[in-house]
């Protein structure tokens, strides 16, 4: 009777878990398992590359963290990856929506479009549209991210 190994492959003859790991590691990711690995890593290894293949990887932000803090890199490392530019109280903000312009006052606590006072854009941006967006997206304020580039720190790059 095969035995079971707590990874569910089912061991018979000469198979054992950590050959039949190598061997799903090397169709997964298309090259041989590194020769120390421990059948531990295999495993959980297979189990990430199964899961970004379904549910996909790390977004490029997190990814260009995690670079710069492989680097050592304290000033990247403290980057805020999504910050949301400051208005000044005072401005004024337009977005046309469906043939309609809309005008927003920036003021010390929230903003005021049309004598309502609302805490964030986001909110006035559900407002406009019945739907949920970001409101510094929707009013133009972030622009798209470039993709992330290697860092790299005393000569160790790390590719993002």
């Amino acid at each position: 009777m095969p035995r079971s190994h707590r990874a569910g492959y089912r061991l018979t003859g000469d198979d054992t878990a950590a050959t039949m790991l190598r061997r799903d590691w090397e169709r997964l990711l298309g090259r041989a398992a590194p020769g120390a690995a421990s059948s531990d890593f295999l495993q959980r290894d297979i189990a990430y590359h199964q899961q970004v293949g379904q549910h996909g990887g790390l977004s490029a932000a997190t990814r260009g963290r995690l670079a710069a803090l492989a680097c050592a890199d304290p000033a990247a490392a403290q980057k805020p990856t999504n910050a949301t530019p400051r208005i000044k109280p005072g401005s004024t903000l337009l977005r046309e929506w469906h043939g309609r312009t809309y005008t927003v006052l920036v003021l010390e606590a929230g903003f005021e479009m049309a004598g309502k006072h609302f805490s964030s854009l986001t909110e006035i941006a559900f407002h406009i549209t019945g739907t949920n967006w970001s409101g510094p997206r929707f009013f133009g304020l972030l622009r798209r991210r470039a993709t992330v580039q290697p860092r790299c720190v005393s000569g160790n790059i790390i590719s993002a």
